[in-house]
């Protein structure tokens, strides 16, 4: 441990030596005249990515570029850079008798790896092959004042990568691919929704009150106002005001607050794509996310057989069990068979399950239980499983068949949970009804924060029609389209606990 804290008192005394000099370079420049700050724009009109592409075409023509110096070359009056713009990186090439003695010198002297140029030249091939622009004019638009990592290890520590993504982006190009995939992705699943006629909208982040669900918010305060305040755990009940109000299809792409743990899969801030439907129910929110997920991968990936952490996933082939049928499968248990709640509790006593309810635990309980204990992990290709009990369930419509069941299913896929859709619970006094015994539980527990939400009780009751609605995590399902195996890898900004 002592030897790694030398060595990183060593690391930090360079930094700060090598930014010194840094600043002493552009304070020479500053008092020569040459403030790379002064400039407010710079006319590109060519990328590296494009021009590789296309070399024919650009061959001998002259274009105008900019971007950030990741290499130089120095070779007498000559030299050699690599350039690296919004697409990729480019060679240079830079001779003194193309940008004039003065700057030349500068570009050996005071300028440095990490610092930004424009140029502006004409397209060639070296002898070595490589496509490369022989610069004509070299200005220098802004200095970096910090080095950039060591080119070869370059930004390997991940907790730096995470609190340091502006150098993280810089120095990785597989993380600007991960990002533009992601934007791909959300552009993607837009088109889609928009395709089948559904209407984007945003409804509020801060709420008045703490909702009934299970999870915890984060709680603030609006001075104006002297009112507590909660940041949303979802977007569900203002979306369904909305088909109340005649919306018949609304989506909404939310940042979602939860104040809980932080895991691979869990951060305290997130993204979610919630949908509602009206006049459908959950086998046609089912069909939708099925169709979704095939045709956004495969215009993303170019292939429905994808490669999640060395596993390969069909995600052209999706499963549908009840949790009846995946407990019975998995666990060797059939909740049909458990004739009482005592069965049922005995049952999972003889399989070793400790049950959270104790005493209190219903059949319905035990088999959620049994679910979470033996089925999840076993769900690796594309896995619906629909039918939830009515216990874990308070926003979904109980089956007329069955009412111990909702009409509920969630999706799987590798072991974890990626969506969340319900037939949804249109009755007002069924829906009041269950959200009293929530809030209840969680008083219970001591949280006397939690409250009705009366509004919205009240919005159904002017009728809801028939609706079918699904919550999807996007960063999930990037994770999977980019074989990241960490929510914070696709997350630009993950929440991170501050360093002293």
């Amino acid at each position: 441990m002592q030897e790694n804290n030398v060595t990183t008192m060593q690391e930090e005394e360079q930094l700060i030596e090598q930014a010194k000099i840094r600043r002493d370079k552009l304070a020479k420049l500053v008092s020569e005249g040459k403030n790379p700050y002064e400039q407010v724009k710079y006319p590109v009109d060519a990328d590296s990515a494009s021009i590789k592409a296309d070399f024919e075409a650009y061959e001998g023509k002259t274009v105008v570029m900019a971007g950030r110096m990741m290499s130089r070359r120095i070779m007498g009056k000559a030299s050699f850079s690599h350039i690296a713009d919004k697409s990729g990186t480019i060679q240079i090439y830079v001779t003194r008798q193309d940008i004039g003695e003065e700057n030349y010198m500068s570009y050996k002297k005071d300028y440095d790896i990490g610092d930004i140029f424009g140029f502006k030249g004409f397209v060639f091939k070296t002898q070595t092959g490589e496509v490369s622009v022989h610069v004509q004019e070299l200005v220098l638009l802004s200095k970096s004042l910090l080095p950039l990592p060591e080119k070869y290890n370059g930004l390997q520590n991940q907790d730096m990568k995470y609190r340091l993504r502006h150098l993280d982006l810089i120095m990785n190009d597989d993380v600007k691919k991960t990002f533009r995939i992601r934007s791909q992705i959300l552009k993607e699943i837009r088109a889609y929704l928009d395709g089948m006629g559904y209407l984007e909208v945003d409804t509020p982040t801060l709420l008045t009150l703490e909702i009934g669900a299970d999870a915890r918010p984060f709680k603030t305060h609006h001075n104006a106002l002297d009112l507590e305040m909660y940041m949303r755990i979802e977007t569900e009940l203002f979306l369904k005001r909305l088909i109340v109000g005649g919306l018949d299809r609304v989506y909404e792409v939310g940042r979602i607050f939860r104040n809980e743990g932080m895991d691979a899969f869990h951060n305290p801030e997130f993204t979610t794509i919630e949908m509602y439907q009206a006049y459908s129910d959950y086998i046609d929110m089912m069909d939708l996310i099925e169709d979704l997920y095939k045709t956004v991968t495969l215009k993303v990936c170019g292939t429905l057989d994808i490669t999640y952490q060395g596993t390969v996933i069909h995600m052209g082939e999706w499963t549908r069990m009840t949790m009846v049928e995946a407990v019975k499968k998995y666990a060797g248990v059939d909740y049909n068979d458990w004739e009482s709640d005592e069965q049922a509790r005995a049952v999972a006593k003889e399989k070793g399950l400790e049950l959270e309810q104790g005493d209190a635990a219903t059949k319905g309980h035990v088999l959620i239980e049994f679910f979470d204990a033996f089925v999840e992990d076993n769900l690796v290709q594309p896995t619906v499983i629909y039918d939830y009990p009515v216990e874990n369930s308070p926003l979904a419509k109980r089956k007329p068949s069955n009412p111990a069941f909702t009409e509920r299913f969630e999706y799987f896929i590798c072991g974890h949970e990626y969506g969340n859709a319900f037939s949804e619970l249109n009755d007002p006094i069924d829906q009041k009804q269950r959200m009293v015994k929530q809030v209840e539980a969680k008083r219970a527990k001591g949280n006397n924060d939690a409250q009705v939400d009366e509004d919205f009780i009240n919005a159904l009751e002017y009728g809801l029609p028939p609706t079918g609605g699904l919550g999807m995590g996007l960063d999930r399902f990037v994770m999977l389209l980019t074989d990241s195996s960490t929510i914070r890898d696709v997350i630009l900004f993950p929440t991170m606990k501050p360093k002293k």
